[in-house]
């Protein structure tokens, strides 16, 4: 009965509708890594076929966590130039977008898609280049699933300063640009001159139909048994931008006042780092770290509290897939999106960036006086696959019509 009650409310009676244009949609994104721009673009494939359309995934990198998910019916072409044969195998992504320009403008030229999606920030500037290089007058949306100058805040790196004031001033030229949360619609519009009625919020399409069955697959890890401490959990990349440390840090002054146990799932640069501050707080046999999973949601499920610590987030997916389980929620009230989900708290408690002792207090506190699981999945219902999917094509419609 819950089940079909919370795919009624996120998901709605859906069946597959003939397209109403025949539209090719041509779908841009370095790889199909295990990140949630690329989570929430598998799941905008699946439902552009569903509805009819012709789709191309064109990618720079045809590997990946989530390669071996893409439907069938999409078809997968992988840019081929002799830089990026020489660049493959190694972590230069950057370099990597640079060097395709030219044969994504050749897949533009060759294949004459309606419509080319740029699926992630970092696909941007390369889509909007290679179409003026291409010549062929291509439409090109912009799915914006960072936050623009929080992302550049702060950098003394030349480079990166100098692609910060190249996006601001390429923005301008897409047709359309989908932002996935008001935050980064606000700063598009301040940042670059891209007329106002071209900038749309949309959010992601993070209610999907299979998450029930994905929240309650079987889960083997000892910490998660009946009756056990309780289990905070974060969920990201180990990086930088997800500040992990700081969670670290919190869940240490938590140790301090009661049992409690840590699980970060999630693979990067900064595995080795975390361990050793780990070890240096003396929590280290409280704190587990199993690297990539390929499903998060059966952890979110059980978990007592899922923190996300991040300094900066498009719209976070991983927040309202935790809320969409059940599980209780904190949050930095980082730029931007944690705000949004939560609505300024009332769905869970938002702490400043970086602080780790406000961070512990709210861990705490949550614990001891938690929300009506129930009211955070209906929260999490706002974000369905089809109310996204519809205001996809509503806007490749108008923005095809247009062009």
């Amino acid at each position: 009965m819950f089940c079909e009650l919370i795919l009624f409310i996120g998901y709605g009676v859906y069946e597959a509708q003939p397209a109403a244009h025949n539209m090719h949609i041509a779908v841009f994104i370095y790889a199909m890594t295990g990140g949630g721009a690329q989570r929430r673009t598998l799941t905008l494939l699946q439902e552009f076929v569903n509805r009819g359309y012709q789709v191309d995934l064109v990618v720079v990198k045809p590997s990946g966590a989530l390669h071996a998910e893409i439907p069938a019916t999409v078809r997968c072409i992988p840019l081929q130039s002799p830089w990026l044969r020489l660049l493959r195998g190694k972590r230069l992504r950057k370099l990597q977008l640079f060097c395709c320009r030219r044969a994504l403008a050749n897949y533009l030229r060759q294949h004459k898609p309606d419509l080319l999606l740029s699926a992630a920030s970092h696909a941007c500037l390369t889509a909007l280049v290679a179409r003026r290089r291409a010549g062929t007058g291509t439409p090109v949306v912009l799915r914006l699933s960072t936050h623009l100058t929080a992302s550049y805040a702060g950098t003394l790196n030349p480079v990166s300063r100098m692609r910060y004031r190249a996006e601001c001033r390429w923005y301008s030229e897409a047709d359309a640009v989908i932002a996935i949360s008001k935050g980064i619609a606000e700063d598009v519009a301040a940042k670059t001159r891209l007329a106002p009625h071209r900038i749309k919020t949309i959010y992601n399409p993070v209610f999907t139909e299979d998450l029930f069955d994905k929240a309650t697959a079987p889960l083997e890890h000892p910490w998660f048994k009946d009756g056990g401490p309780p289990v905070i959990l974060g969920v990201g990349r180990l990086t930088a931008r997800k500040d992990f440390p700081t969670l670290i840090r919190a869940f240490a002054e938590v140790r301090r006042q009661r049992t409690a146990r840590l699980v970060i799932l999630g693979e990067g640069s900064l595995r080795t780092e975390l361990a050793t501050l780990s070890r240096s707080l003396g929590i280290t046999a409280d704190v587990d770290m199993p690297g990539y999973v390929s499903n998060p949601l059966a952890w979110m499920s059980r978990a007592t509290v899922f923190v996300l610590s991040s300094s900066c987030e498009g719209l976070p997916g991983v927040l309202i897939e935790a809320m969409a389980t059940g599980c209780n929620v904190v949050s930095t009230d980082c730029l931007s999106g944690p705000a949004e989900i939560l609505e300024y708290g009332k769905y869970g408690r938002l702490v400043p960036v970086g602080d780790y002792k406000a961070l512990a207090q709210a861990i705490l506190a949550t614990i001891d006086s938690p929300n009506d699981p129930q009211i955070l999945r209906s929260r999490a219902a706002d974000f369905s696959v089809n109310k996204a999917v519809d205001d996809y094509l509503e806007l490749f419609l108008l923005v095809v019509k247009e062009g």
